[in-house]
């Protein structure tokens, strides 16, 4: 008895809601196509910039999605691969140091044999018995003679020259893929100091390279040159360090293990 008196009840409710559909979707078409025909003959111009969106959203969804970070990368968008940037940047600044370090060594060393030589030259020719008098440069001579042994030793010129290749081939290296992992992990490059110093960190080092042939050659203005862009490449690199910690904890907070 419950059942009999139920089903009418929604026959009758499902019956009106259907009659209110059919009347609203009949109503409508004839109240909005006024409107379109009369904005479409207000502004024909409408057509043109419709159609040109319309190509034109193709390409930029697709370009949208081809260079979102969404986590198709896997482990390179995570926290391990991007601090491996800081990591190695650390360790080039402190090489940077040594690289120096070595140079004026060698520089030391080169410059004690052109004093030496102009020391000898400057003493007193031998006399008829061969035998030459003594000079006060003699002490001078054998001291700076005795240093130079001990800086010969150290083999600054070869180490010198090995340091200023790891930092040339791993410091670009390094460079390039702290940008390519920036945009894997965002979808983009944040241009500013940070980026800025480093792209002319990666140019002074390429600089200073380019100056070993003449300096081989003896070139001093060459020889100078190249201290002069290395010293601004560690003043470059120095001022650096502070927005490159400030990236770590960026990291730290937009990232995870591993």
């Amino acid at each position: 008895m419950m059942l009999a008196r139920a089903t009418p009840v929604r026959a009758s409710a499902a019956v009106r809601s259907s009659r209110k559909l059919t009347i609203t979707c009949v109503a409508r078409p004839s109240a909005v196509r006024p409107a379109v025909k009369a904005e479409q003959a207000e502004s024909p111009a409408s057509t043109a910039l419709m159609l040109a969106s319309a190509a034109l959203a193709p390409l930029l969804l697709g370009a949208d999605a081809a260079h979102a970070a969404d986590g198709s990368y896997g482990l390179l968008e995570g926290r391990t691969v991007a601090l491996i940037h800081p990591a190695v940047m650390g360790f080039l600044f402190f090489g940077t140091l040594y690289a120096g370090y070595l140079g004026w060594q060698w520089k030391r060393t080169r410059e004690l044999g052109d004093e030496i030589r102009d020391l000898k030259k400057a003493l007193p020719a031998a006399g008829a018995d061969g035998v030459r008098p003594p000079s006060p440069n003699d002490s001078v001579i054998a001291a700076k003679e005795s240093e130079r042994k001990e800086l010969l030793k150290g083999e600054y010129r070869d180490k010198h020259w090995w340091w200023g290749s790891l930092l040339l081939a791993s410091g670009t290296g390094i460079a390039i893929e702290g940008c390519v992992n920036t945009f894997m992990r965002t979808g983009k490059l944040f241009p500013g100091p940070h980026l800025f110093a480093g792209a002319a960190i990666v140019g002074l080092w390429a600089a200073a390279a380019a100056l070993v042939p003449a300096m081989q050659k003896g070139d001093q203005n060459a020889r100078n040159a190249h201290i002069a862009l290395n010293a601004a490449n560690v003043g470059l690199f120095l001022w650096q360090v502070p927005t490159g910690l400030e990236i770590v904890g960026k990291v730290f907070q937009f990232t995870s293990w591993p």
